[in-house]
């Protein structure tokens, strides 16, 4: 019969032997990755500013990650999208494309979320940083002589309750936007939800509502073509794109800070030599000159970062949203 030190040595040797075959696989499924095409998941419908981007960089990043497919899975609100990669094997095989809408806002406007905002998802790099916009119907601008945020803010006093402004639905980031000028410049614009940005602009063409706040990459050839009239972008910078604009807080709107921005992630979890091989791949493809010219004439400046400043830039605005959902009283879902 074996003693028990002579047991406690056996199983010693044979945990030893476990480790001794388990690490050198571990170590190899990291080195080799990827093993297999990866999946890059798109929360909104084709055609839109996010779409435009992951395609783009999908085929960028495929000389360093070999095939990489887009596939579109929109609905609630980014949700069901965000919610694969979230549920996904934590392998780096499966990307999401997300926005400060589903990454940072969605968590304060939906109760049942089907994830964790910041335990899901392991950050991957920012994409870009695009300005919101205040857009104005060109008629009725240029019928009532409003060629500033003062003039609007000024048209909304004295007509009150007659000032309308659309957006993407309840909760999204023009609506969050619209509200907390209600709050900041005390006037009562109505909220008119439309079943996304595209309706919501064409209402605006339509002359159906007065103004609206919309991504600028998504507005920049309305502004170019002078279909309306663009007032001011809501980041405390300008943009790039559109220097002459000025910002929110520039045309005397206080404490009036919203962006946009979109950003790879992929399963939390995923191992951090995985992760930096997908940053190191993605930021290589951000730093192209002709993706940047690309991104540029989209609105967008190009912001690649390290996976840990993305985490921070994600934890930050997690904070201040928190902050503007209550500020604007939108209703969770």
């Amino acid at each position: 019969m074996l003693s028990l030190l002579t047991r406690l040595s056996m199983t010693a040797t044979m945990l030893a032997a476990g480790l001794a075959l388990i690490t050198p696989a571990s170590a190899a499924s990291a080195q080799d990755f990827p093993s297999k095409p990866l999946q890059f998941v798109v929360p909104y419908a084709p055609g839109g500013p996010l779409d435009s981007m992951a395609r783009l960089l999908a085929e960028k990043v495929q000389p360093d990650l070999g095939t990489v497919i887009v596939e579109n899975k929109p609905g609630a609100g980014g949700n069901i999208g965000a919610s694969i990669a979230a549920k996904a094997q934590p392998d780096g095989h499966t990307l999401v494309m997300g926005a400060v809408a589903i990454n940072a806002i969605n968590p304060w406007l939906y109760q049942n979320l089907p994830f964790d905002p910041v335990k899901s998802f392991e950050p991957v790099t920012l994409v870009a940083s695009v300005p919101n916009v205040l857009i104005v119907n060109k008629e009725f601008a240029d019928k009532n002589g409003i060629n500033s945020v003062k003039d609007l803010i000024d048209y909304a006093k004295k007509n009150a309750d007659q000032l309308n402004f659309g957006s993407g639905g309840n909760g999204s980031a023009g609506h969050l936007a619209g509200e907390l000028l209600n709050v900041r410049a005390d006037v009562k614009s109505v909220h008119v939800p439309y079943a996304g940005a595209a309706p919501a602009k064409l209402a605006l063409l339509g002359g159906q509502i007065h103004f609206m706040f919309d991504n600028l990459a998504s507005s920049a050839s309305l502004i170019t073509e002078g279909k309306v009239k663009a007032l001011a972008v809501t980041t405390v910078d300008r943009s790039s794109a559109f220097p002459d604009l000025p910002t929110m807080q520039q045309a005397g709107v206080a404490d009036f800070d919203l962006g946009t921005w979109f950003g790879v992630f992929t399963t939390g979890g995923t191992p951090k030599d995985v992760v930096q091989k997908l940053n190191a791949a993605y930021v290589k493809a951000l730093q192209d000159p002709a993706v940047r010219k690309t991104l540029l004439a989209m609105g967008s400046d190009a912001q690649p970062t390290s996976s840990e400043e993305f985490a921070e830039i994600v934890r930050k605005d997690l904070a201040k949203y928190k902050e503007i959902v209550e500020v604007s009283g939108a209703k969770l879902f």
